[in-house]
């Protein structure tokens, strides 16, 4: 009797599993946990649609894969180096793993191109909050707060400075 219980538990696990494998879409999961579309190999691509790998670079970026999003985002800039929104991605997610070296070109790049953006002055701002430097960052949040006093995110990174000048420096 125990047996056959144990054998109909199975079956109706295996059942479960089958059903749940019908209902969800096989496509969307990775062995690296990140969704299917986040490491699609883009190695072999040699033209590239307008907005392709700005795309993925944002997809890497919005799901924490900063060393993926920095390598779509570079190879963005070396394709499309006009393009703000490549040079911004790049910037973000050169902050993000520390390489701020790269971040600060960028961010001297993007300072000809679009230098009263909200959008390049939170990033900045963001950048030094990043480093410690919490007076260039409310610098940057304060400028962007006077072109968009509405601006959600510049909101957020004052509020974000704000709990962090209350907390103690640790060495």
């Amino acid at each position: 009797m125990a047996f056959q219980l144990r054998q109909v538990s199975g079956l109706v696990l295996a059942s479960l599993l089958v059903a749940g494998c019908q209902s969800a879409n096989i496509e969307d999961f990775s062995s690296f946990g990140d969704s299917a579309a986040s490491v699609k190999d883009l190695s072999e691509v040699a033209y590239y649609p307008t907005d392709e790998l700005i795309t993925r670079g944002v997809v890497q970026f919005k799901e924490g894969n900063f060393g993926k999003s920095y390598a779509l985002f570079k190879r963005a800039v070396e394709v499309f180096p006009e393009d703000p929104m490549a040079w911004l991605g790049y910037a973000a997610s050169a902050d993000q793993i520390g390489r701020f070296d790269n971040a600060d070109r960028a961010y001297r790049l993007l300072a000809t191109m679009i230098p009263d953006s909200p959008v390049y002055l939170n990033n900045v701002g963001y950048s030094h909050l990043l480093r410690g430097n919490l007076q260039q960052a409310r610098r940057y949040f304060l400028k962007a707060y006077e072109k968009e006093p509405g601006n959600e995110t510049t909101a957020n990174n004052i509020e974000l400075l704000r709990n962090s000048a209350s907390f103690a420096k640790r060495g």
